[in-house]
Parts: structure tokens; sequence; C-alpha cells
């Protein structure tokens, strides 16, 4: 465990190496194999890690290491009147949270660089290196986020993500839609991230330190803030709203679906293992300042419900297959911040580790349909794919299955226990989750059956080929980069289509793996009620709950300085906050009633499934039909409640209208009171100039003058000559005397 900084390490290396040298210099493959290598070491590593993890005493499972000392010494002034110091080792810690992460974002990373070197083998050989550059450098900035001790290691991970959201999502950057789409991730994002920094420096603030540890057992020591919002709400508020941008959550989701313009293993990448999952554990990794912010978590529970609900309204209608899947997500990741926001943190988390397993797989899957169509994503130009590609039918059903609730696959256990806590604590959001859960049935097989079943509405490839495959494959995404990945319509750059195919080896295999972890994931969290013990709720409770100074574990070597509250914390017997899993506060139900909401849920699924073979298989006019009825709210839904107008008209035209406005100020007024300074001290230079010039310097000349002429009559008398000079005296003695006679 003390190698666990190795683990993001290595995959920076192989960012470093690919970015420098292998854009100019490695052949495909190399590059390929350099990315891919230091990924599956990074796998290997993170298991061992892991291993060595389990083999503690459940109590003991927290391991910090400290790498170098990153700022020291600088003292700062606390909230409490006292002086702290701000030092902040680069340190990581590892538990049963972030051992599950890295776990998930390792595996499902290596499976889908795997996955990528099939998937872009059309591009470029410099673009290739900078695709897996940026990939390496994804990952090696999650594992930063994942693995940090503290809240500046893990903003330096969250802001990593962020960048590298913003050079994958819009990698074919001659797109316009790319680019703008990269712009427009990286500028929401941003704003989430004023909150989080704001929240840090409350943190630092209240606490003296940023190390999670510390502050858990600080937040611990602290009353429950149930009747005021006070400064620990606050600061959960605003670790919240770093979140809701992060992973897409009202009122800032809408940059997630138009990352869809990435190529199909971006989106994988930052759907299911990476980036959007970070807010979530960020707020399982401060499940104790949460927990003692009952307000806080409160909006937490409805945000989540109110996102998953409206996302999976939007993905009921969209065409786009990997759009379906961007609003599949959103709507999942509302059911991860439900489970956080009744206090089922390690439910959230369960559900996290399932999702990365079927999203990951269901996207990977849709890049195989895209790339056996040439390029197309409108499902309404696809149909009985089902013979055409076997692999990837029976894997994606499996992911759909999964994501609908259907037991024993992963997502009916994790989903089960998120509507199972929600239920205990509120029963109206947990009615709105179950009527989430229908539609996500529905829309997923929706997907299935205009994608797999039916007849096969596609161009025709006997007689049409490349052109023809070009010509359908507009309807759903433009050429993308110029024509280069498996994105592009016609082919991009794998040559003639001939209809569609299975894709590779190297695509497949990454799919069947994936395949086996969206079904039997979700075993080690089988329920009591169904004989099981849960066993990944008990693994991860101690994450998510303070420690006494009696209970910290011998093998913690935090070295990072906790003065003033997080000191006298350690002094305390910390409990579980009331809202937690740890503390087993929740109601509870009997062993039927439990087994009945479990029932009622696969009910749901089984609902939404056949609901949707219904309409898109069996009668499809009936799809048609409803449409045509409401055509208002298809429309509306169509277009995405008209969200991004609405920001479009308010927020984005209200930014540029002020900055117009302020540059018009700046011209006007500031520039304006400039240029008057100018203009008016050019001409008081030129006034001066002109006093200058005839007042002072004409008296000057005109004293001059004077001088010059008197001088001429003076020069008179200075003749030389020693006769004039005794004459002049003669002359002065007869003045003298004269003068003195008559006055006498």
């Amino acid at each position: 465990m003390d190698l666990i900084w190795l683990i993001p390490l290595l995959p920076g290396l192989g960012a470093l190496v690919n970015g420098v040298v292998g854009i100019r210099y490695f052949s495909r493959r190399t590059a390929g194999l350099v990315a891919n290598t230091t990924m599956a070491a990074a796998l290997l590593l993170s298991l061992y890690a892991f291993w060595q993890l389990l083999g503690l005493p459940a109590g003991d499972r927290e391991h910090t290491v400290r790498v170098m000392s990153w700022i020291s010494g600088i003292p700062l002034a606390l909230s409490n009147g006292t002086i702290g110091t701000f030092s902040i080792p680069w340190g990581f810690r590892l538990d049963p949270l972030s051992g599950m992460m890295i776990l998930v974002v390792t595996g499902v990373g290596f499976l889908i660089h795997v996955y990528s070197v099939g998937y872009m083998h059309g591009e470029p050989r410099g673009s290739y290196a900078r695709y897996f550059s940026y990939l390496n450098l994804f990952v090696f900035f999650m594992l930063m986020l994942v693995l940090g001790d503290n809240f500046l290691v893990m903003f330096v991970g969250w802001e990593g993500v962020g960048l590298c959201s913003y050079l994958l999502i819009g990698y074919w950057y001659e797109k316009k839609s790319a680019s703008d789409a990269g712009k427009k991730a990286f500028i929401v994002n941003r704003i989430g991230d004023w909150g989080f920094i704001i929240g840090m420096f409350l943190i630092f603030s209240t606490f003296g330190t940023l190390d999670f540890r510390a502050v858990a057992n600080a937040a611990g020591a602290m009353p429950v803030e149930g009747a005021a919002f006070g400064t620990l709400s606050l600061i959960t508020l605003l670790l919240f709203l770093g979140a809701t941008g992060k992973s897409a959550q009202i009122p800032l989701y809408v940059w997630l679906p138009d990352a869809m313009e990435g190529p199909t293993p971006v989106s994988a990448l930052i759907h299911a293992a990476t980036m959007v999952t970070a807010g979530v554990y960020m707020v399982g990794r401060n499940a104790v300042l949460f927990g003692h912010s009952p307000m806080t978590m409160e909006i937490v529970a409805v945000v989540g419900v109110a996102t998953a609900f409206v996302a999976a309204t939007i993905g009921l209608v969209q065409n786009d297959i990997k759009r379906v899947l961007a609003y599949s997500t959103v709507s999942q990741l509302g059911f991860m911040f439900l489970a956080m926001g009744v206090g089922a943190y390690a439910a959230g988390a369960f559900h996290l580790m399932t999702h990365a397993f079927f999203k990951a797989l269901l996207f990977l899957c849709s890049g195989s349909v895209i790339h056996a169509m040439a390029g197309q994503q409108d499902m309404r130009h696809m149909g009985g794919l089902k013979k055409y590609l076997p692999v990837t039918f029976w894997t994606m059903l499996i992911g759909t299955l999964a994501i609908a609730g259907m037991p024993p696959l992963s997502g009916f256990f994790s989903k089960d226990e998120i509507l199972y806590r929600t239920f205990l604590q509120n029963k109206a959001i947990w009615g709105v989750a179950v009527v989430t859960a229908l539609m996500t049935a529905f829309y997923m097989y929706r997907l299935m059956s205009m994608t797999f079943f039916g007849n096969y509405r596609g161009p025709a490839w006997e007689h049409g080929h490349a052109q023809a495959g070009a010509s359908h494959a507009g309807a759903g995404h433009a050429v993308a980069g110029g024509g280069h990945g498996v994105d592009a319509a016609g082919g991009g750059g794998h040559g003639e289509w001939h209809g569609p195919h299975e894709s590779p080896k190297s695509m497949t295999i990454p799919l069947q793996i994936l395949a086996v972890g969206a079904a039997l994931a979700g075993l080690v969290g089988i329920p009591a009620a169904l004989g099981g013990g849960n066993a990944i709720e008990h693994f991860l409770e101690p994450s998510f709950v303070a420690r006494t100074a009696a209970s910290e574990p011998a093998a913690v070597h935090t070295t990072t300085e906790v003065p003033n509250l997080a000191e006298a914390a350690g002094e305390h017997a910390v409990t579980p906050s009331p809202s937690s899993e740890g503390g087993h506060a929740a109601e509870h139900i009997s062993w039927a009633a439990e087994m009945g909401l479990m029932g009622l849920s696969v009910l749901v699924g089984i609902i939404g499934i056949l609901t949707a073979y219904r309409f898109y298989v069996r009668s499809p006019e009936i799809a048609e039909h409803l449409a045509r009825r409401w055509s208002g709210a298809h429309r509306v839904l169509s277009n995405k409640y008209y969200v991004d107008e609405f920001y479009g008209a308010t927020v984005v035209d209200g930014t540029i209208a002020s900055a117009r406005g302020l540059w018009s100020f700046d011209r006007m007024v500031v520039d304006g009171a400039v240029n008057g300074s100018g203009w008016l001290t050019v001409f008081s230079a030129w006034f001066s100039h002109l006093i200058d010039k005839y007042i002072v310097d004409g008296l000057v000349n005109l004293v001059g003058a004077v001088l010059e002429e008197s001088s001429f009559l003076v020069r008179r008398f200075q003749t030389g000559l020693i006769q004039n000079y005794a004459l002049v005296m003669l002359f002065g003695v007869f003045a003298f005397v004269s003068v003195y006679l008559f006055v006498r």
C-alpha cells in the first residue's frame, strides 16, 4: 500500500510519453501499447493494494502515504479568532471508498483503452497518439482525485478531469459542434468549481485543516444543524454546488448530453468510470459533514430525484443512440445523489460501482453499433441489427437489463437498495423514483428495440456501398474531425462500407468482460432480505463515519498538522451522524414489506420493457400515433424542455450583452476619460508653449535687446586710452567738488 502513489503516476507517464514523443514519432501500435501498458500496470497495482487493504482488520482499513511536503508553514487566521498553520502535504489515502474507486477507474478505464485501439484505428498517426495521451491524462487526474487525502489534492484532480474533458470532448476540434461542446463542458464546470473553492476556504476557516479525516472528526464532534442553517450547512451546500457541475445535476447538467460529440470511448470513460462520478464520490467522502447538515441533505435528495426524473423524460423520445445513453447517465447520477441525500451513502457508492460496469458496456456497445453502421447514430436508420452484430446485441442486452433493474443483474441490487432507503425516508420522493425507474426500463428497451429488432431501416449496401452509408449518416451525426474517427459518417477512415458487421475482437472482448461485470458485480451487495449480508455496505461503512482518538488505526501515517478544532475533535468520542447508514437510526420495515418493495421494483422494470417492446417491435404504429396525438409534449421533450434555449436567451445572451455593455462603457467612459485627459494635456502643453515662447522668452529677449542697445552707448566710454580716462576723472573730481560746494 505504500506504493499507491504509483497508481496515478503510471497513466501520467503514459500521457507524457505519448504527448511529447508519440505524437511525432510513434506508430499507432506503439502509441496504443504505451497507453495500454501503463493502464494495465496501474490496474495490477490497484488490485494488489486493494488485496492488502482487505487483509487489514475492518476498523483499520485506512492507510495514508505522504509523498512530499507541498505547502507548509503559512499562518492564517481562523474563524474562532486563533491562528492556524496552513500545511498541506501531497498525500494519498487508501480506504474502502477510495479502494473501490481505484478498481473502477483503472479496471473500466483499461478496458476502454483496449477498446479504443480498434475503435480509433482510422485516425492519423499523430492524432492517434494525441488521443491516447489525453485518455491517459484523464485517468491520471481521476486517480489523483479519488486517492487524495485532503481537499487540495482532490481539487488538483478535480480541475484536471475538467481540463481533460474539454480536450477529449473537443478531440475533433475542426468540427464546430465538437469544439463548442468542449467549451460548454469547461465553462459549466467552472461554475460548479467556484462553489467547491469557496467551500474549501470556509472549511479551512472553520476547522483549521483540509485533511479529510481531521475535518470528519471535527465535524463529528459538532452538533447537527437540524433547526438552523449554519456553517456546516453552508459548507455542504457549496460543496454540492461543485458536485452538480461535475456530476451533471440540475441546473448544471446541460453540458453532459453535448459531450457525445467526442469519440464514443471518451463518452464511456466520462459517463461511466471517471468524471461524472466525481461529485458523488466527493459527497460520500464528506459524509460526516453532510450528515450534520439535514437541510442540505434534503436539497441533495430533491435535486437528485428531480434530475433523474427530468432526464428520464427527455430520454423517452431521443433518437440519437448516444444521446439516449447520455440522458440515462444524468438520470442514474440523480439516483446516486438521491441515495446520498437520504443518508444511504453505501447504496449510492454501490450504484456508482455497478453503473460503471453497465454504462461503460452500453456506451461501448453503442460504439460498436456506430462502427457497424459507418458512423450512423440515428436509431431510426437502424433496426434488425441483431443478426449482424450478435456479440454486441447480447452484451448490450445484459447492460440494458442491468440498468432496468432486472434480477439477478447488478443494477437490480444497487437500485433496489436506493429505492428501499428512500422509502424509509420519504414516501413522496420514493414514488417519483419508482416512476423514473419505469421510464428507465422503457427508454432503454426502446433503444434495444429500435436498434436490434424489427426490420432493417438503414441504407442498402449491396448497390449503395459507402455512398449510401454516408448519405444516411448525416441524419444522425455529421463528419467528425475531417472524417477520421468511426464516429464520422461514411466509415470515418475505415474504407468502403459493405453493410453492418460485427466489430473486431479488440472491441468485442472488452464488451464481454464488462458484460460479466454488469451481470455479477451486484452480488457483493445482496441484501439481508434475500439471504445476503450486504457485504459492500459493511465494507464501505468506515469511510462514512468519524473516528475517536482511540479508534484511529495504527496504519495511518497522516502528517498533516491539525490545529484548533481538528485537534479538539480527536479528544472526544465521535458517533456516526444520525442520517448515516453507520448509525442505523433509520426506520425499518418487515421482511414481507421489503420483499413487496423489491417485487414492485422488478414489476416496474418488466412493465417498462414490455411496453417498449410492444410500442417499437410488435406495434410501432402505436408510438407514431402517440407522438402525433401528444405532439406538443413530444416536441417539448424532443427539444429537452428548451433548457439550452432558455440558458442561451438568458445566461449566455445576458453575459454577452453585459460584456458588450462593459466594452462600451470602457470605450466611451474609461477610454474617453483617458483620451480626454490626453487631449487636455496636449492642449495645455500647446498653450504653455505659447506662453513660454511669446511671454517668457519675449521678456528674456527684450531684456537682452535693451542691454544690447544700452551697451552700445556704454562701449563709447571704454576707449582704452589713458588720457580719456584721466579727463573723465578730472570731470568727476570737478563734479564732486561742485556738488560739495553747492550743498554746503
